[in-house]
């Protein structure tokens, strides 16, 4: 079984993405800011990570762009998630390394189908 590190700032989000995520057969993991997420990596990898991008300190853009930059963590995809729907957010999501990038509200197809592409 997968596991995911679901990282946001909003209980609410969190909640609907782990049960989403759940009911698909992943393991998730959350963490509520780009701290905390590190920390959660550096304990248990997981095997894919979806980010928003608005987060207390550091955003999920500087986040990602670290984790992929980082040769221990470069593999893992990221899916990118923010209600920022811009084409322009959306390019810079996916120069910053991130795998995909998803509007919120999130709909459920969209994440598992994603989510089961980028983890096999």
């Amino acid at each position: 079984m997968a596991t995911v590190l679901v990282v946001d700032d909003t209980l609410t989000e969190i909640e609907i993405i782990t049960k989403t995520l759940q009911a698909a057969g992943f393991s998730t993991i959350t963490a509520n800011s780009s701290e905390v997420a590190k920390l959660k990596i550096n304990e248990q990898r997981p095997d894919a990570i979806v980010l928003d991008i608005v987060l207390p300190g550091e955003s999920g853009f500087e986040l990602c762009r670290e984790l992929k930059d980082d040769p221990a963590t470069s593999t893992i995809p990221v899916i990118l998630c923010s209600t920022k729907d811009s084409e322009m957010d959306k390019f810079w999501g996916l120069k910053q390394g991130a795998a995909s990038y998803l509007t919120k509200p999130i709909v459920g197809e969209d994440l598992v189908r994603t989510m089961q592409a980028l983890v096999k």
